[in-house]
């Protein structure tokens, strides 16, 4: 599931960043065109804004793209997307990815060991090791704790379940006055507590397209050659 709903109003830009074009080429079409060459992918659904369904299809459309079998409209925030891509399927044994649409750049390996991951555990988060120290800051923006760095990651997507755990820890999520999200393995790990999550190896390449500064690192000959932004 390639999740497509978000705005980009930290961009900047007049258009959600997904439909920004770079080699060509939107970045949403580069990262359905990750999934859609992986042979261990067997159908591909976009949840996406519902004032964008159009442009969606069209992209979809123009790009041939075989395996995207489901279109679907988002909500307000961002588990409402996660949300509409769980409950078009039915079958709990099912295995879900769900990955933001502007990662462009996530690799056939990540997406492998996260598929065969799913082979063992009902969750699958993707990492990578922070390279920063972290702080926690009280209500006074004073220092009250330095976790240990090796124990930190960043995490990444795509993110994987078995349907029915995913399905379930929303269930409970939901009926939780204080329910608050922007991770899928969070709501499985607070609410389902004793369901194992497996963290896949991520990549620096993986990078979420967040700020304009972002799209530099596209620039690298082993992304798309040398790409043009067009807003």
């Amino acid at each position: 599931m390639l999740l497509a709903g978000g705005s980009g109003s930290r961009f900047g830009a007049d258009r959600p960043k997904q439909f920004l074009r770079v080699a060509g080429k939107s970045i949403l079409a580069h990262t359905i065109e990750v999934f859609e060459r992986h042979p261990l992918i067997d159908e591909i659904a976009i949840v996406t804004r519902a004032d964008c369904m159009d442009e969606t299809r069209q992209i979809v459309s123009e790009g041939h793209y075989s395996k995207v079998k489901r279109i679907l409209t988002g909500g307000k925030e961002r588990y409402h997307s996660s949300l509409a891509a769980i409950d078009a399927y039915t079958n709990d044994d099912d295995r879900l990815l769900l990955h933001d649409a502007v990662r462009p750049l996530v690799s056939e390996r990540i997406i492998t060991d996260c598929v065969r991951a799913l082979d063992q555990y009902d969750a699958v988060d993707v990492a990578i090791p922070t390279t920063d120290t972290i702080i926690r800051v009280d209500e006074h923006e004073c220092i009250i704790d330095t976790p240990p760095r090796s124990q930190l990651r960043n995490v990444q997507t795509p993110q994987g379940f078995r349907r029915g755990t995913i399905r379930r820890a929303y269930d409970i999520g939901l009926q939780d006055p204080a329910f608050v999200t922007t991770d899928d393995c969070g709501v499985v790990h607070h609410y389902l507590p004793g369901t194992p999550i497996y963290v896949v190896r991520g990549e620096v390449s993986n990078i979420k397209i967040t700020y304009p500064e972002d799209l530099r690192t596209l620039n690298d000959e082993r992304c798309f050659g040398a790409p043009t932004f067009k807003p």
